[in-house]
């Protein structure tokens, strides 16, 4: 037995331990200075950014990165498994989903010109084949959970353990999948397909939220110990047996699942009802171009046709059954189409 230098982990001890991480705190501050860096362009010309938006960035997407990689849970991640079963999960599945409710990729293309390289590449790479395949639901969910299911049911994990260097690359991969398939939910619509609307993008975040359960369940369920080695060179009298303390972890990993998924859910909903009242705006102020521009000459023939030697009083009406026609009759946009075939 390897004699450790950890005390019992008690809760004080969990929520006061801290250990920073060199690596995370350049990923945390290269995200924030470049978020930043945005929301300040932005305010100097004179345009808004919500607040909100900067508050879950910082707050849920950064905060989570920080509390996994250098909080108690990464104290005592060498220690016992259920610290880095939790830490695995808040990055690959509550970090992810603070970074996409802050709309980095919105606020980078608003904030870079238009005219710089910097923005055409951007576009280029965001409608690029490459992330439109890695970003499609299918393949993301995919991504998701075959990751999940390779570090605890390979070499992979007990080998991070022993190796610094790649129990960092382990947590950017967990973060990079993660962000997959939340992100294009959230943000940007051409990281999706053409048929992936809203109601869509919320029965996918159904099937998600199920898929997102079976590591949890796996690892709960499994007979074989993951890192078993490991951890029972490292085990004291204080800690839960082996299989109780992987039981702790894939328990507190489904959990953990299954309560990041009603937000997520709440949050696909509410980007639908945004996006609706955008289409009902831009509707509303084309009727109201639409009209003012033929209201006058309308009005001018109407005008004419009363003076003219001979006109009837019913004359001045001639002109105007073509105001008066169904505006799903002349909008030639998506809503128009839907309206014209269901007649």
């Amino acid at each position: 037995m390897v004699a450790s230098a950890l005390p019992e982990l008690t809760t004080g001890r969990l929520l006061g331990s801290w250990r920073p991480d060199p690596y995370a705190l350049v990923l945390i501050a290269v995200l924030g200075g470049l978020y930043a860096w945005g929301v300040v362009r932005l305010v100097r010309r004179g345009e808004r950014w919500p607040v909100a938006r900067v508050v879950a960035f910082a707050g849920l997407g950064l905060g989570a990165i920080a509390v996994a990689t250098m909080s108690g849970l990464a104290v005592y991640d060498h220690e016992l498994f259920w610290p880095a079963a939790v830490q695995n999960i808040v990055l690959d599945l509550v970090a992810p989903l603070g970074l996409a409710l802050g709309d980095p990729l919105s606020l980078a293309l608003r904030a870079l010109p238009q005219e710089r390289w910097a923005a055409r590449r951007l576009r280029a790479a965001v409608s690029g084949r490459l992330v439109r395949f890695l970003t499609f639901p299918l393949v993301s969910t995919v991504l998701v959970l075959s990751s999940e299911l390779a570090i605890y049911f390979t070499p992979y994990f007990p080998t991070a353990l022993r190796h610094g260097p790649l129990h960092e690359l382990m947590y950017l991969q967990l973060l990079v999948t993660g962000s997959l398939f939340v992100l294009p939910m959230l943000t940007r619509e051409e990281l999706l397909p053409s048929w992936c609307s809203h109601p869509v993008r919320a029965l996918l975040v159904l099937v998600d939220g199920l898929v997102d359960a079976v590591p949890g369940v796996v690892v709960m369920t499994s007979g074989t110990l993951i890192a078993g080695g490991w951890y029972a060179s490292r085990h004291q009298p204080w800690d839960p047996s082996l299989q109780q303390d992987q039981m702790i972890g894939g328990g507190l990993m489904l959990t953990i699942a299954e309560l990041v998924g009603l937000p997520f859910l709440i949050a696909v909903f509410a980007e639908w009802v945004r996006e609706e009242r955008r289409r009902t705006r831009a509707l509303d102020a084309r009727l109201d171009r639409e009209l003012a521009v033929a209201a006058p000459p309308a009005a001018a023939g109407a005008a004419v046709a009363a003076a003219a030697p001979g006109a009837a009083p019913g004359d001045a009406a001639v002109a105007e059954p073509e105001l008066m026609r169904p505006w799903w009759e002349t909008d030639q946009g998506e809503v128009g189409e839907r309206f014209r075939r269901g007649r």
